[in-house]
């Protein structure tokens, strides 16, 4: 299979979900649970990506400068800090743990 035809399956499949989204009843998406479910899914995909591209490098568990960038991260999101301020602040720790020899 080339990588054109893996694109065209891939936008494919894409466009029957979304069409099979429009083929569902209403009732089975509007209530409470499901848009509990719906509202909190998004997050916790999120959260379970940043923990895999963080600490882990294929089958083995990492714990190097990401690790310290993402614990300044989450304490500066913690206390409201700004998306720059958070990203910035996460690069410099990275880099400042990756001079002094860890990761």
């Amino acid at each position: 299979m080339t990588l054109t035809t893996a694109v065209l399956i891939a936008c494919a499949l894409a466009f029957a979900t979304k069409a099979i989204g429009y083929a569902i009843p209403p009732r089975l998406v509007e209530g409470e649970r499901t848009m509990r479910v719906s509202t909190l899914l998004p997050a916790a995909l999120l959260a379970g990506l940043i923990v895999v591209q963080t600490a882990a490098d294929g089958p083995a568990l990492v714990l190097d400068a990401r690790v310290g960038a993402l614990v300044v991260a989450a304490l500066l999101l913690w206390r409201g800090a700004g998306f720059i301020t958070v990203v910035i602040a996460g690069a410099v720790t990275a880099g400042l743990l990756r001079l002094i020899g860890i990761g």
